[in-house]
C-alpha cells in the first residue's frame, strides 16, 4: 500500500505536533511503501520571508529524521523538487468546478484568521490533489479536520478520469485513531496560535522553565487531587510508563504531593523521551549533507512515478 503524506514548514516542532501527527504518520509508514513530503509551496500561502521558509524547510527535513523517518523505507522529498506537480497541478484545474474549491473550509477559515485572500490560497487544493495524485498514492492519512482535503481530491481525479480515461488511482483517506488532544501550558490544546507549546528541540533549560509555569489550581500540598482533572498529568502520561503514570496517580489521590514536585517528573519523563531524539538531531545538524543526499534521493523516486504519471496524464488530454 502506497502512504502519501505531507508536512508544512511552519515553526518549530512542539509535543502537539509529534502525538497528533508526526508519530501517528511515522508508525504508518513503516509498515507501508511511504512518500512524505515537506510542503514548502504550500507555505509561501502564509510565509514570505525567504530567510524563515528556508530555515523552517531545513528544520522539518532534521525533525522527521530525527524523530524516527527511515529514509529506506519512506522516499523523503521537498514539494519544491518535484516540478511535474505544478503542471499536473494545471491539468487537474481544467476539470476543477469553482463550487468545489468554494466550498473549501480551509479557505474559509484562512480568511477568518486574516490572511489576505489570494488565488494561491483558494487553489490550494488543486496543488494537494497534485501532490497525492502525482505518485498514484493509495491512503492519505489526515485527521478529522482534514478529511476534505482528500475528498476533494478523489472528486477531481474522478472527474479526470471520466473526461480523459483512468489515469489516476482513486486515494482514501485514513483518519488517524483519536488521538487526546495534548494540553498546552494553559489548559488549552497545544498550539503556536495560543504561545502554549513546549518544542521538543528546544533549550532543556527554557522548556523546563515553561513546564514549572504550567497552570494549575490551587489546592494545597496537603490535599487529595485528581490526576486526570490536571494539565501536569495529562502530559506526563504521554512520556512516562504504565508503572510511573499509576504512581503519580496514586501520589496526587493520596494528597502531600504538590504540583511542584509533579512537573519536576514531568521535565525528567519529557527529557528522557526526547534525549535520543535530541542527540541524533545534533549529529544531523553537523552532517547536512547527509540530509540533502536524503532528500534528494526521495526526490528521484517521486520524480521517477511523477514523470510517469505527467507522460500519462499529458497524453490523456492530447498534449502527446
Amino acid at each position: 500500500m502506497r502512504v502519501l503524506s505531507g508536512f508544512q514548514p511552519s515553526g518549530k516542532l512542539h509535543v502537539g505536533n509529534y502525538f497528533g501527527a508526526m508519530k501517528p504518520n511515522l508508525d504508518l509508514h513503516r509498515e507501508n511503501e511511504g512518500f512524505l513530503f515537506i510542503a514548502n509551496y504550500h507555505a509561501l500561502t502564509t510565509v514570505h520571508d525567504p530567510a524563515a521558509l528556508r530555515e523552517q524547510t531545513r528544520d522539518v527535513a532534521l525533525d522527521f529524521l530525527a524523530c524516527g523517518l527511515d529514509p529506506e523505507k519512506t522516499a523523503f522529498y521537498r514539494q519544491s523538487d518535484i516540478p511535474e506537480v505544478h503542471e499536473l497541478a494545471w491539468l487537474l484545474s481544467i476539470v476543477t468546478p469553482m463550487g468545489l474549491l468554494e466550498r473549501c473550509h480551509s479557505y474559509k477559515d484562512k480568511l477568518a484568521k486574516g490572511i489576505a485572500a489570494s488565488h494561491g490560497l483558494f487553489a490550494y487544493p488543486v496543488l494537494m490533489a497534485s501532490d497525492i495524485l502525482i505518485v498514484q498514492s493509495d491512503v492519505v492519512p489526515v485527521g478529522k479536520d482534514q478529511k476534505q482535503h482528500v475528498e476533494v481530491t478523489r472528486d477531481i481525479a474522478i472527474k479526470f478520469n471520466n473526461q480523459f480515461g483512468e489515469v489516476f488511482r482513486i486515494p482514501e483517506p485514513v483518519i488517524a485513531e483519536e488521538v487526546a488532544v495534548v494540553p498546552g501550558l494553559d489548559g488549552q490544546k497545544m498550539s503556536k496560535s495560543y504561545g502554549n507549546t513546549l518544542e521538543i528541540f528546544g533549550p532543556a533549560k527554557e522548556i523546563k522553565k515553561r513546564i514549572m509555569s504550567i497552570a494549575t489550581d490551587s489546592r494545597p500540598l496537603e490535599a487529595p487531587k485528581d490526576p486526570e482533572g490536571n494539565n501536569v498529568f495529562k502530559l506526563f502520561k504521554l512520556f512516562a510508563t504504565p508503572e510511573q503514570r499509576e504512581e503519580m496517580a496514586r501520589k496526587f489521590r493520596a494528597g502531600g504531593y504538590g504540583y511542584g514536585s509533579a512537573k519536576k517528573e514531568l521535565f525528567e519523563a519529557f527529557d528522557a523521551y526526547f534525549a535520543p531524539m535530541r542527540e541524533k538531531r545534533a549529529a544531523l545538524e553537523k552532517d547536512m549533507g547527509y540530509v540533502e543526499s536524503v532528500l534528494q534521493k526521495g526526490a528521484e523516486k517521486a520524480r521517477t512515478i511523477g514523470r510517469e504519471t505527467l507522460f500519462r496524464a499529458r497524453k490523456a488530454v492530447g498534449l502527446d
